[in-house]
């Protein structure tokens, strides 16, 4: 008891928290041996994955739906002069892919319904994912939620075909219910796991199974769907991918470090002094939602992660849409196009977290410089070649170049504001994620709705129009992002160790304010929030 109470009176001083000596058993050691890799990159793996099998599953009706609808009563409706050729279509005029299984008669505006349900459940899940696990931990709140998408999706071929529409729409804003968990869950599990010195690399390998899913997603569906395939094959594999990953993650990964129960020794260490967390004062406080909300660098990171998402989906939700209906490529070779944007956005990540994570190492630009460079590479780069490729027009090879151009500098994003969670919030990063991620998900309703809209027709020319909204929304939050973006921790995160700006207020964060804060505590608090209030 004295030992817990001396580790506690530490954590209140803004010190670390010495760990308990743990009792191994012959089952751990033997595990902790077998273990030659250290533990924060077998959870950075495996987060990887469940990104992956996350994002496989929210889009693979994006390229499903493409053979679901039957186009054929709308022919001859609208003559569109800028139309590409079909490579459906042989000399004769006769479709040489027939699509056995395209039976649904949905128009572009019921379309874009359709993909936007995801985002609705997505959006609505995101504060409690954040809220429990904060206080339950990430492992199964992550965990349990991508399993009920997984079967959802395993679901959907039967779902559809009993209701039609309206209970597709209802499934999918359930599926989006299941992964809104998933990034504020692995936040805070990476805010426990990763030193700050590696989170650009991380957070890069983490968040880079977007793409992995993306190019997975893509490629395979283009695979199961080509032939006049059943589109329902392309639910029941990723379903069954879904669930196989949620029995090697329940096995592998745990919430923290100190609970993991066969972590090496030196590594534990290793975390215990260099992650920055107060987690054992914190876990008893109230998130500081009064302080949050009137955070500058909080509200940047909202405004661009707004536009972040808003690229990001109009590029995953409507680019199998634009390569089928608008370039006319067949359905194969549609899946593969598709993959190959997630390809370059892919290895760019990881070049990007590279040279973020070197150069603050060497000292050449602060994290907070280094989060607004590379925000602004992902933001304005892909702004400008989505605009070149509408403008392409039925130059395929030149359109495809330019969105895969624009996907590999939207690699920036996850070492600029993607990772900007742990810097700011290190111990409320999933309720600060939570926030983000609700907020920029609007993104993602808006985004095919208004697309499904502005393109009634399909047309090259509609298309354009929805590309140029994109661009202002990518460049106006980027500049609003460069002006108030921070990089280091806030006060509000941890008011033991950094006390309160003495402009504050709004009342007490944390539910015992009898501890007395230090004068050069007071001091350093003033520092840190002087150009914020």
């Amino acid at each position: 008891m004295a030992d817990i109470n001396q580790a506690q009176a530490h954590t209140l001083l803004g010190q670390k928290t010495e760990v308990p000596k743990r009792k191994d058993t012959a089952l751990t050691r033997t595990l902790r041996s077998c273990c030659v890799i250290p533990q924060r990159y077998i959870l950075g793996v495996m987060g990887l994955l469940g990104v992956c099998n996350a994002y496989t599953m929210r889009v693979c009706l994006n390229l499903a739906i493409t053979q679901m609808v039957n186009h054929t009563s709308a022919a001859g409706k609208h003559f569109d002069p800028d139309a590409c050729p079909s490579d459906d279509v042989g000399g004769n005029g006769t479709t040489v892919a027939p699509r056995p299984y395209a039976t649904f008669d949905w128009d572009e505006k019921t379309q874009g319904l359709i993909l936007s349900g995801f985002y609705y459940g997505y959006a609505a899940t995101q504060v409690p994912g954040g809220y429990f696990a904060e206080k339950l931990g990430g492992k199964w709140t992550l965990g349990i939620g991508l399993l009920s998408t997984a079967l959802f999706t395993f679901l959907t071929p039967i779902v559809i075909r009993v209701g039609g529409a309206t209970w597709l729409f209802i499934l999918r804003v359930l599926q989006g219910m299941g992964e809104g968990p998933t990034m504020p869950a692995l936040m805070i599990m990476l805010a426990r796991w990763v030193p700050p010195h590696e989170r650009s690399f991380q957070g890069a390998l983490v968040f880079g199974g977007a793409q992995i899913g993306n190019i997975f997603g893509s490629f395979m569906s283009g695979i199961l769907l080509s032939d006049g395939r059943d589109w329902a094959y392309v639910f029941y594999f990723f379903g069954g991918f879904g669930i196989l990953w949620f029995v090697l993650w329940s096995l592998l990964c745990y919430s923290t470090p100190n609970t993991h129960p066969y972590i090496s020794k030196k590594e534990l260490a290793y975390l215990n002094k260099n992650v920055t967390t107060a987690e054992g004062s914190t876990k008893k406080d109230p998130v500081p939602w009064k302080a949050l909300l009137r955070s500058a660098p909080v509200w940047a990171l909202v405004w661009a992660a707004v536009g972040h998402d808003w690229g990001y989906y109009t590029m995953v939700t409507d680019l199998p849409k634009y390569s089928h209906d608008v370039l006319k490529f067949n359905i194969a070779t549609t899946g593969t196009l598709t993959a190959l944007p997630y390809i370059a956005m892919w290895l760019s990540s990881f070049l990007f977290g590279f040279v973020c994570d070197l150069c603050i190492k060497k000292g050449w630009h602060t994290i907070k410089t280094g989060r607004i460079i590379h925000t602004t590479i992902a933001a304005t780069g892909p702004a400008i070649c989505i605009i070149l490729a509408s403008y392409a027009g039925c130059d395929r090879t030149a359109a495809m170049v330019y969105f895969v151009l624009s996907m590999a500098l939207m690699g920036g994003f996850y070492s600029g504001m993607k990772v900007n969670a742990l810097d700011l919030s290190p111990n409320y990063a999933g309720s600060l994620t939570s926030l983000v991620n609700t907020t920029s998900t609007f993104a993602g309703i808006i985004t095919p709705y208004l697309i499904g809209l502005l393109t009634p027709d399909s047309t090259l020319a509609q298309w354009r129009v929805a590309f140029w909204v994109c661009f202002a929304v990518l460049v106006g939050t980027n500049v609003i992002y460069c002006i108030w973006a921070d990089g280091e921790q806030q006060w509000w995160d941890d008011v033991r160790k950094f006390g309160y700006p003495t402009n504050w207020k709004h009342g007490s964060l944390i539910r015992d304010d009898n501890v007395e804060q230090p004068e050069s505590v007071q001091l350093a608090s003033k520092k840190v929030n002087e150009d914020v209030y």
